[in-house]
């Protein structure tokens, strides 16, 4: 019970307000917790509250099918505690390390806040490590500044009992093979040794939603999950070109989606089938163009299936001087047609960082499959690869109309065209005495550019990647 002063009627009297004084308990001394350490998380202001309640959703999603755990946060510092002997805690490593939001990891044992407790704690839960190592040091966090010792005290003390007790193992502060941590918290103290690096980053959910164009290669499936790395909500698009690229090119985009489910969350997959569009790209546009004039559809179509799902951004695996799609003036190109935000987070790479960050993530031997995917459909001998905005925007305007040059489209012509489509237009004031002009006769952008889009309008495929277990 505890008493406070309360002013009524202008006097002060003494009011009683009960008031819980139960504080959160700490793991029971001798159980093995893994503790997480998180990054630029701690850095938040007023916010920083949702981004660590993010973080513990996230853990707790991922750890669903791995038993009952408990997960809480205290100075900065994650706790995933497990609550019945069934959990199991080498999965839950391992599924941890892929959590963004977190840049450290250490299993550890947690003892009383003792010094006699800790050193005990040091030498059960380490005797293999400090049986086998030759060299070593001790290093102690104390972040319950009650405890009676100093951090460099507790150091001293421990590693000179582990120094008596381990006679083969000698003192190194400086380059040891074992480093033995020690932690003394609020609710207990924890012991650890050679803790890994996290994914880092920051929880996925935090930073919005974006569409990312999975081709199958090496390239997007890193740039997805740098992204998603940054707390984005990635969802894939794919477009398949069958009969030109196999059932199995589709199912490779798949299992891509599905390495990367770990570390983005659960995914939709939308794949756009983009044979007709390809065909009637190589019929009527010039061959120098085609590379280009491809990619801008799959920005248009992207950017429409970004728009109906509440999708904010685009994201490519293009990094500059790559490929030909891929110099500046392409890029400038393609990114004209769209209507949201493009992300490339590969841009100043080289493919030799690209691979290494494929092999890390998992990705790479399932990307080097040899199945062909539809960039590498109708592949032009010589790629233009300083187009013009002007001459972009020109020639599927011509293919839409089915003439080959602008001479042979007439304003007639395109009335027909649209007319044939269902379309009613009146030529824009003033552009009668511009019919030497015709591609200028009534040039709606919301129209001319998106006749081919309109002509062969694509059913997605949709398809639910979830978290695995």
């Amino acid at each position: 019970m505890i008493v406070f002063p309360a002013v009524i009627a202008g006097r002060i009297e003494r009011k009683s307000i009960t008031v819980s004084t139960n504080k959160h308990q700490g793991p029971p001394a001798g159980e093995e917790i893994i503790l997480l350490k998180m990054g630029e998380m701690v850095l938040k202001g007023l916010n920083r509250r949702s981004f660590e309640d993010k973080l513990q959703a996230n853990i707790y999603r991922r750890l669903n099918n791995l038993g009952q755990f408990r997960v809480y946060t205290r100075q900065s510092t994650t706790y995933v505690e497990p609550m019945t002997d069934a959990c199991d805690m080498d999965g839950a490593w391992e599924a941890l390390t892929k959590v963004f939001g977190v840049v450290g990891l250490s299993r550890a044992r947690a003892c009383e806040k003792d010094k006699d407790a800790i050193l005990a704690a040091a030498r059960e839960y380490l005797d293999d490590k400090l049986s086998a190592a030759r060299t070593f040091k001790v290093e102690t966090k104390r972040a319950d500044k009650t405890f009676p010792m100093t951090s460099i005290q507790l150091s001293q003390y421990v590693g000179g009992e582990l120094d008596e007790l381990y006679p083969d193992l000698k003192v190194d502060v400086h380059n040891p093979e074992l480093t033995v941590h020690i932690e003394v918290r609020d609710y207990a103290a924890f012991v650890h040794a050679d803790p890994e690096p996290g994914a880092g980053g920051l929880p996925v959910g935090m930073g919005g939603r974006a569409l990312s164009l999975l081709s199958g290669g090496i390239d997007s499936p890193v740039a997805s999950w740098m992204i998603a790395k940054r707390g984005v909500i990635v969802d894939m698009i794919h477009y398949y070109s069958y009969p030109y690229t196999s059932p199995e090119a589709k199912e490779k985009v798949l299992e891509l989606a599905r390495l990367l489910v770990p570390y983005t969350g659960k995914q939709c997959v939308h794949v756009v089938p983009f044979t007709k569009i390809q065909e009637e790209l190589r019929r009527s546009c010039p061959e120098e163009l085609f590379t280009i004039l491809m990619r801008r559809f799959m920005m248009r179509i992207a950017c429409r299936v970004a728009e109906k799902n509440g999708i904010h951004a685009l994201v490519t695996g293009e990094s500059v001087g790559q490929v030909a799609s891929q110099t500046l003036d392409a890029m400038v190109c393609t990114d004209a047609v769209c209507t949201v935000p493009v992300l490339r987070p590969l841009v100043g790479m080289d493919k030799e960082e690209i691979v290494r960050i494929s092999r890390r993530i998992g990705t790479f031997e399932t990307s080097i499959l040899p199945y062909e995917d539809c960039c590498t459909v109708f592949t032009p001998k010589h790629p233009r690869t300083k187009p013009k905005l002007e001459e972009l925007e020109e020639a599927p305007l011509l293919a839409s109309l089915g003439v080959a040059s602008r001479e042979e489209a007439t304003p007639e012509r395109f009335i027909q065209v649209l007319e044939l489509r269902g379309v009613t237009v009146a030529p824009r004031p003033g552009a009668e005495e511009e019919m030497d002009c015709t591609l200028d006769f009534c040039l709606d952008p919301e129209i001319t550019d998106e006749l081919l889009v309109f002509r062969f309008t694509p059913e997605l495929e949709l398809y639910d990647i979830s978290h695995e277990s």
